[in-house]
């Protein structure tokens, strides 16, 4: 067979493969579609680096269907239980072992598939944790302090190995990965949620994480305080003093922000997309959160949808209350910026916080002319490009 029917072959299998664990379940099928496939001859058995599951062609022709979706399955679990980009400080060999042990008994259990011995995978694929229970019911970590130090008598003692973990860390970097893999989860979960024809269910192992990202364990109220600690007060040190503007010296404005924090510009999406259960909580949930401060933080509340209505100055949490809204068109994010630089920038915001459903396209960061920004997004669907993020999910 020549070289060019031998890649056909390959990718034929490595495609039917996936089209098979779509139709058994989808919202793993689904996320495999985000994995390009690939073949490495310097590969004994097969691995991922987070973008591309990789086989090698001598391994890849000795699998049967089944063991070729075990495998698969395997690499994939890998990407989405975050192990590629986790245990940097742990040792090598022992946390790749914890993490198949993991990998394999989650797969088991929720495919409802018999623990099986293959020569090609070297024995029965390791699933148990050294405690006798399945690894399914443990995190890579907790079966890390588990397992002896040495590698090759853990290895004796827990099975066959199924691949290579080599190009862990090779690709994007892990903050990268970790957002655009968080974001295909959601979008996986949506799909299975909203589609009557997609076949499966979502797996209790993947509902767990999908939990986690649709409540972050951060409150954005939290967030609000360390983006208003960190990137406003670093960012008020920075701009001249502008009592100094015609000096030939750069001075930095020494505000009290120990104390207080004056002029953040809190905008307000009220297009059409915003219904008023979300604009009444999202209201609320400023309200609250400026409360917090103890009248310590101040500024100007603003509304916008495809124009921005004028700020109105808040001092305290009672007149901010008595602010109300405007809009009801599109959306626009650019206006925002466009706005402060017309008629603000003779005082500028020493921060902006916007809070949106982010159904619009986002400007470039040097619209900011360098104000820190904070979006409040209103669901777990839309992340923005630049700034910080936070969420106010309506429940």
């Amino acid at each position: 067979m020549n070289e060019a029917n031998k890649v056909r072959e390959y990718t034929e299998r490595l495609l039917a493969s996936r089209i098979r664990i779509l139709l058994s379940s989808g919202f793993y099928g689904l996320l495999l579609m985000h994995l390009k496939l690939a073949i490495d001859e310097g590969l004994e058995t097969a691995a991922t680096d987070g973008e591309r599951v990789y086989f090698s062609p001598e391994f890849l022709c000795r699998l049967s269907d089944d063991e070729l979706d075990f495998i698969m399955m395997h690499e994939l679990l890998h990407v989405v239980l975050q192990h590629c980009f986790r245990g940097e400080n742990l040792q090598h060999g022992r946390y790749n072992i914890a993490c198949d042990i993991v990998i394999n008994s989650t797969i088991f259990h929720e495919s409802g598939r018999v623990p099986f011995s293959c020569e090609t995978l070297g024995g029965e694929p390791m699933h148990l944790a050294p405690d006798g229970k399945e690894g399914y019911l443990h995190t890579a970590e907790e079966v890390y302090e588990m397992l002896p130090s040495q590698p090759d008598v853990t290895l004796s003692l827990t099975g066959g190995v199924v691949d290579d973990h080599s190009k862990w860390g090779k690709g994007k970097t892990p903050a990268e990965l970790r957002d655009k893999w968080n974001r295909h989860i959601i979008d996986a979960a949506i799909s299975i949620e909203n589609d009557s024809n997609m076949r499966g269910t979502i797996p209790v192992m993947a509902q767990r994480i999908i939990d986690s990202l649709r409540n972050p364990s951060v409150d954005w109220r939290t967030l609000l305080n360390d983006f208003v600690t960190e990137e406003i007060c670093d960012y008020s040190f920075s701009p001249p003093d502008r009592r100094f503007s015609e000096s030939p010296f750069f001075l930095p404005d020494f505000n009290d922000v120990d104390r207080s924090v004056r002029n953040v510009l809190f905008m307000c999406d009220t297009s059409a997309s915003i219904s008023n259960k979300i604009l009444a909580q999202i209201f609320s949930e400023v309200v609250w959160a400026i409360s917090q401060f103890g009248g310590k933080l101040s500024g100007k509340l603003g509304f916008f949808d495809t124009v921005v209505y004028e700020p109105i100055p808040f001092a305290n949490e009672d007149e901010l209350k008595s602010i109300k809204p405007k809009g009801g068109g599109g959306t626009d994010f650019e206006i925002i910026f466009t706005y402060v630089a017309e008629h603000m920038m003779g005082d500028p915001p020493v921060g902006i916080i916007i809070l949106t459903d982010g159904y619009a396209p986002f400007p470039k960061e040097s619209a900011t002319a360098g104000i820190p920004v904070l979006w409040l997004i209103v669901n777990d669907k839309i992340t923005p490009p630049w700034g910080r993020v936070g969420r106010v999910l309506v429940e």
